[in-house]
């Protein structure tokens, strides 16, 4: 299947994780892919087995505007265009309000939220001229409350929300804009979580077909949002979830 013949992807937080998986996922379809991570040792080592023909590598902070300017400018200059921006980049803290610091908060915002906002605009116009779409990694945790992570749930809720207003937007001039929102996956935020095993047999209970979720899957939902498949689907936020929110059930206390 090569649904990304020709066509021109970004990924941020493409290092690890979900980023890392979309990546593979795009090149295995067909697409040329700009990876963008703020660990460049990390992204150069992600980067090395994956065919380099098709493959750009960026290093930057996407919560600073310059990194998503320069990051389209490249895309452009070596692929000639931008199809696809999955915007993927994130950060997590633990803790309710009282125990989240001003910085933390400024922190989570800024990559979680404004990230995703320099992103968008810097590729917004090649992406009218391609009439392409944004995939944006929000969570469950956009779509409902969870305990002790006050500022990652807030940022998770202006992202689904963001994507609701993009899309309203962004139709006039042909381009989508939706979500995944996965719950317990297996990346580089989670293992601490991983390693508590009474807390992954509690998500297990919740989550019908089971935890912790792996990345490959969601990058699959990534890429049936951006294809053509789904081309009368936007303003979306799409759970990838294992079941979670159909069984109302909730990250436990």
């Amino acid at each position: 299947m090569n649904r990304f013949n020709d066509k021109t992807v970004l990924v941020t937080g493409a290092a690890s994780g979900i980023g890392l998986s979309a990546a593979r996922r795009f090149l295995d379809e067909g697409a040329r892919v700009v990876m963008l991570d703020i660990d460049g040792d990390k992204l150069d080592k992600a980067a090395a087995s994956l065919p380099q023909d098709r493959v750009l590598v960026q290093v930057g902070d996407t919560a600073d505007k310059a990194t998503a300017t320069a990051t389209v400018k490249a895309t452009v200059e070596r692929f000639g265009g931008l199809h696809i921006l999955i915007n993927n980049a994130g950060i997590a803290t633990d803790g309710d309000i009282m125990a989240t610091s001003e910085e933390d908060f400024a922190r989570v915002m800024a990559v979680n939220v404004t990230g995703y906002y320099h992103m968008a605009k810097a590729a917004m116009l090649e992406l009218v001229k391609t009439r392409g779409s944004i995939v944006m990694t929000s969570s469950v945790s956009g779509l409902g409350g969870d305990w002790e992570m006050f500022a990652y749930n807030t940022s998770k809720g202006a992202v689904s929300n963001m994507v609701r207003a993009m899309a309203m937007d962004a139709a006039k001039d042909g381009v989508r804009v939706n979500a995944v929102n996965p719950s317990f996956t297996d990346t580089g935020l989670t293992q601490d979580m991983i390693k508590k095993p009474e807390l992954v047999a509690k998500f297990n209970e919740r989550m019908p077909l089971g935890a912790p979720e792996d990345p490959d899957g969601v990058a699959a939902a990534m890429a049936f949002l951006a294809s053509d498949d789904a081309r009368l689907i936007t303003g979306v936020n799409l759970p990838v979830d294992a079941g979670l929110m159909a069984s109302n059930g909730q990250p436990p206390q």
